[in-house]
Order: C-alpha cells, then sequence, then structure tokens
C-alpha cells in the first residue's frame, strides 16, 4: 500500500492482522482489540478462521474492496506474535509494505484511532516482535487507543485486564470503526484514510 490511493484492481494480497494473546482468560482483555477488530471483518466477508499450520496462526483469506485480504490472529503469545507474521509474510509473499497490524495503544486516549506507517513501537511487545521479525518497522498501524492506567497501575497489568463497565459499552462500536478504517486504507490508501479517521 502506497501512500497515495490504492486502485481496486491492484493483485498482490494485504495481510491483516490483529494483535492479541490466545485463550479465553485473554479474551476481553484491552490486549486483545486487535483480535476483536479481526472478527469483526471476518463476520462482514462471511468467513471463517482455520489454523494456517505452517505459520502458527489463525488465517481467513477473503477479498475486500476488490483485493485479496489474509486476516490474521496469531496463535502465539504476544511477544512472540512476530513469527506467525513473518511466515504468514513469506507464504503469501507479502512485502512488509502491504502488511497492516491492529493493536492496543497505550499512549492514546481511549477510543481513539491513528492510523500510521513505520515508527517506534512505544513499549509495545507485539510490535517489537513484528517489527524484529518483519526486520522492518515499514508497516501500517492501526493504533487503538485505551488510555493509560490510573494511579500507579502497571501497565503491564493494565493491558492484560477486562475494560471497565463504562468501557464496555463502548467497545463493540469503536470495533467496528476500526474495522472501517482497515477496510478505508484497503479502498483508498493511507493517506486519505488519515484524512478521515483523524
Amino acid at each position: 500500500m502506497t501512500e497515495s490511493n490504492v486502485r481496486p484492481e491492484r493483485s498482490e494480497p494485504v495481510l491483516v492482522v490483529g494483535l492479541g494473546n490466545p485463550g479465553t482468560e485473554y479474551e476481553r482483555t484491552r490486549h486483545n482489540v486487535g483480535f476483536l477488530v479481526a472478527d469483526v471483518l471476518a463476520g462482514r466477508v462471511g468467513g471463517r478462521f482455520t489454523v494456517h499450520k505452517k505459520s502458527g496462526a489463525d488465517l481467513l483469506e477473503a477479498r475486500l474492496d476488490g483485493r485479496k485480504v489474509l486476516i490474521a490472529k496469531p496463535r502465539s503469545y504476544m511477544n512472540v506474535s512476530g513469527r506467525p507474521v513473518a511466515a504468514l509474510a513469506r507464504f503469501f509473499s507479502v512485502p512488509p509494505a502491504e502488511v497492516i497490524v491492529v493493536h492496543d495503544e497505550l499512549d492514546l486516549p481511549f477510543g481513539t484511532l491513528r492510523l500510521k506507517r513505520g515508527g517506534g513501537e512505544g513499549g509495545h511487545n507485539g510490535l517489537r516482535s513484528v517489527s524484529s521479525a518483519l526486520t522492518t518497522k515499514d508497516y501500517v498501524r492501526v493504533r487503538f487507543g485505551i488510555g493509560r492506567p490510573p494511579g500507579r497501575q502497571d501497565p503491564a497489568d493494565y493491558v492484560l485486564k477486562p475494560f471497565s463497565s463504562v468501557e464496555r459499552k463502548e467497545v463493540p462500536v469503536l470495533v467496528e470503526q476500526a474495522a472501517d478504517a482497515v477496510e478505508l486504507l484497503l479502498k483508498a490508501g493511507l493517506e486519505t484514510a488519515q484524512n478521515h479517521v483523524h
């Protein structure tokens, strides 16, 4: 995906990765918003995830806005999620510039969405793992703001806790908006999507 508009007839696949931790105990935690967005996208295309054994990820192959899209959820824990992402990119010949990673973001207020290419990882272990495995930071991020922990709570504990009761009411709408942002990225490119989302 270039900074300019993406034409629907482009043939190379794009890889959309939702970051999270596997297992029911993590399902509704802040760290798993990437998985929630991936699930919404899967629902929109009417597909089901299956295990892609060569990468160790749950994978759904679909077409969105005229492009082949690979929607993935790594089956490994967050801090080693880069390995399945890189394995998928290699298997399907997806260059890093065509990888979109959806993740929770402590440095944004709850509910804020931001799109960007490259940059630092801000202490996010999942992003650090992806950057290391892809050997570049030049991929697109859909940053889903979860806000900073209150008081002196350790950020590492905070991200593994469920959303508050007030936040929980808003999460379904926000997850849909993040899925909309991914679709806009695919349809119109990064710059147009940024202008719309920001």
